[in-house]
């Protein structure tokens, strides 16, 4: 369909942009990454690995929202891809557009306007991970070949209960 043709780019360029610009330049959010990694070290699997050396925390996650934005720019695997990146945003999020920690009146509300863009983001990016382009998930799928299987082997039970019928029907027309 031409909408998705159109808007899996359009969604994709926030986050190429965004992984290009954290490879580059990963010391532009060093500092807010290592502010929220001492927050978290015990309860994310991997925290304290990065708490050690948020630059490459950074690059990693700059390299997530490059792969995922390319590869869901171009529709290759784009529910994969919409994943990483949802899963990508919400540090970024939480790192870059932390609007409860500002007193400043004026920053804490630009910060919370980009923290409800990149709300809005993830809210595309979760319909996007869903999208099925009109093919049936996996949930139907599994679903349709059970009760397929179920029909099946109701069928074969049938089948061998009139075989075992007719079978006997022919054994007491011999004996007899």
């Amino acid at each position: 369909m031409i909408v998705r043709r159109l808007a899996r780019p359009l969604l994709a360029s926030v986050f190429v942009a965004a992984g290009v610009e954290a490879l580059r330049n990963p010391a532009a959010r060093t500092p807010q990454a290592a502010h929220l990694l001492q927050k978290v070290p015990g309860q994310v699997p991997g925290a304290d690995v990065a708490a050690k050396d948020p630059d490459l925390f950074v690059r990693v996650n700059g390299a997530a929202l490059l792969g995922g934005g390319l590869l869901l720019a171009t529709g290759r695997m784009p529910r994969l891809a919409s994943t990483v990146l949802a899963a990508s945003v919400v540090p970024t999020t939480a790192i870059e557009h932390a609007f409860w920690e500002e007193t400043d009146p004026t920053r804490k509300s630009q910060s919370r306007s980009l923290f409800l863009k990149n709300v809005g983001l993830l809210g595309g990016l979760l319909l996007a991970a869903v999208d099925t382009e009109g093919r049936p998930g996996l949930a139907w799928r599994a679903q349709h070949a059970t009760k397929t299987t179920r029909r099946e082997a109701r069928h074969a039970q049938r089948t061998a209960r009139r075989e075992a019928r007719l079978l006997a029907h022919r054994a007491q027309d011999v004996v007899s």
